[in-house]
């Protein structure tokens, strides 16, 4: 038996939300022990958005918003890492009680709304971490700003993450902050994608670095939406997609007592629903631009599935809460490709 499995029904006795922030902060302290929180597995390095990547597999955003365990998540074994979701100014995201485990289901339900301690935050954290890996800072909106203004939020976000960041997500698919998939419409994303690709080349030229700029998607989309973001990224040069965020649907759950609970449904019901847009987008890509793969990933069969379907890198989150470590080895084992 791992040694997560010992843990985990202390954690799963606890609300999952107090699970979460104490499960961070053992990772902390553990990093500042010393103690060896994994067993090594060696990858095979891959090179993609120009940057070169020790293995597969990442973090996806939003197990770490605020970048408070970056150094013990690292010695997990990921290839990398992605903190966020983060906006312009802190915000306590949406009353709680809004995280809901399903385990008959491996299933997760959140609606936290980006609760955040905002960028300049992140920033100052960040000064002091000894990772040197590759750090992906996904930015978002505030939820007081309005709509039609978004494009305000990701450019402060996008200045102040650029120099810290291997790479920065464009999250416009939380479905927990009101009216925020409209971006992913075809003029609203048009605007948004060309505002970054400008503020980017301005921004390689001040730094003298280039970060590239990943747009990470929601998974319900039809076959239509997903031909005209494809396009969009072709058409501004954005150098990657993450697909996908949480879903709406409730398929596979819908017998759980907690299916009614408002918010996005990550974990293995969403393997087939995330899997099924990267087939999509690899299609309209042609291979123009990678494609990370995120939702339902629980095992390295998962993981070798995603990559199988089109994608170059994978993300993990709610199938490390079931699964624990030993899941990133397993799934390094299998996309070392």
């Amino acid at each position: 038996m791992s040694p997560y499995a010992l843990v985990r029904p202390f954690l799963f006795a606890l609300d999952a939300e107090h699970a979460h922030e104490l499960t961070l902060r053992l990772l902390a302290i553990g990093d500042s022990l010393g103690l060896p929180l994994s067993s090594p597995v060696t990858g095979k390095p891959i090179e993609v958005m120009g940057l070169r990547f020790p293995n597969r597999v990442g973090l996806a955003a939003g197990l770490d918003k605020n970048g408070t365990a970056i150094d013990g998540l690292s010695r997990l074994g990921f290839g990398f890492l992605e903190v966020g979701t983060v906006t312009p100014r802190p915000q306590p995201g949406n009353p709680k009680p809004r995280l809901f485990r399903l385990p008959e289901h491996e299933a997760i339900i959140n609606r936290m709304g980006f609760n955040n301690e905002g960028i300049d935050a992140l920033r100052g954290r960040l000064a002091l971490v000894r990772y040197r890996g590759i750090l992906g800072i996904n930015i978002g909106k505030n939820f007081d700003t309005p709509i039609e203004r978004a494009v305000d939020d990701y450019l402060l976000c996008l200045d102040k993450a650029y120099p810290l960041a291997s790479y920065i997500t464009v999250n416009i698919s939380s479905p927990n902050t009101k009216n925020l998939r409209q971006l992913q419409g075809v003029s609203e994303l048009d605007a948004l994608l060309g505002a970054l690709k400008a503020r980017q080349t301005a921004l390689a030229d001040m730094h003298g670095k280039y970060v590239p700029l990943a747009l990470k998607i929601a998974p319900d989309l039809d076959s239509g939406q997903i031909a005209n973001i494809a396009d969009a990224l072709r058409r501004h040069r954005i150098d990657a997609v993450i697909a996908t965020n949480t879903t709406l649907g409730r398929e596979g759950v819908e017998k759980s007592p907690l299916a009614a609970e408002a918010g996005g449904l990550s974990g293995s019901p969403l393997f087939e629903k995330s899997t099924a847009v990267i087939r999509s987008l690899a299609q309209g890509l042609a291979g123009e631009l990678p494609i990370i793969a995120a939702g339902g990933i629980t095992s390295g069969k998962r993981a070798r599935a995603k990559l199988e379907a089109g994608a170059a890198l994978v993300q993990i989150y709610s199938g490390l809460i079931y699964r624990g470590p030993q899941l990133v080895a397993e799934c390094i084992e299998a996309t070392s490709i």
